[in-house]
């Protein structure tokens, strides 16, 4: 099984005050390969499960906004993954594990369109950046109740202009989806805590 830590992290049961989907299989396999620690795993696994809140949210709330929810839930789950090669951004600042990890998942076999999603998960005001890219980052935000007004501004005006409804009105909206997720993220963070940066 490799690392058992890291395997608890990625898909054991969580404590009974969160629920937290388990990572899908082939990200829980790479994690392994890779030699990820096990914080890495607990931290892509609730953003991972964020964002797959945000997906049934989404698709609740706007049908008509298109977006690939299976990228959007790959590109959560492994959005982190160049923090293997800066593990000192596991715990500090840094952005060096963006362009690794989009390098990394490359090297791992992941199409460039999946991959991206470890470049692209903090430039969500980029002019090619998509709407799956603006899911990912809004996940890596709000799992741990943090609110980015120029993310969630851009998100209002996607939604906007794709389901003709006005601004104001989207935004409510929003905010009563992030607000709801927001709720849990202490435990989310009790959660990641649990396990070791080594």
């Amino acid at each position: 099984m490799g690392n058992p830590a890291l395997h608890r992290a990625a898909t054991g049961p969580a404590d009974a005050s969160v629920r937290l989907r388990p990572l899908p299989e082939e990200v829980t396999q790479l994690l392994m390969a890779v030699g990820a620690p096990p914080r890495l795993g607990a931290h892509l696994r609730a953003v991972h499960d964020v964002a797959r809140q945000l997906i049934d949210a989404f698709a609740a709330a706007w049908p008509q906004l298109s977006f690939d929810a299976d990228a959007v839930s790959y590109g959560a789950a492994t959005h982190d993954i160049g923090k293997v090669l800066h593990p000192h951004e596991l715990t500090g600042a840094g952005n060096q594990h963006e362009s690794a990890g989009y390098h990394l998942l490359l090297q791992h076999g992941a199409p460039e369109r999946r991959a991206r999603f470890a470049r692209t998960h903090a430039r969500w005001g980029a002019e090619d950046v998509t709407t799956e890219d603006q899911l990912v980052a809004l996940a890596d935000k709000i799992w741990k109740g943090q609110r980015q007004e120029d993310l969630e501004q851009l998100l209002v005006q996607r939604i906007a202009a794709a389901t003709r409804d006005e601004p104001w009105s989207v935004f409510m909206r929003l905010d009563d989806v992030l607000t709801g997720i927001a709720a849990q993220a202490e435990e989310r963070l009790s959660f990641q805590a649990q396990f070791s940066v080594s």
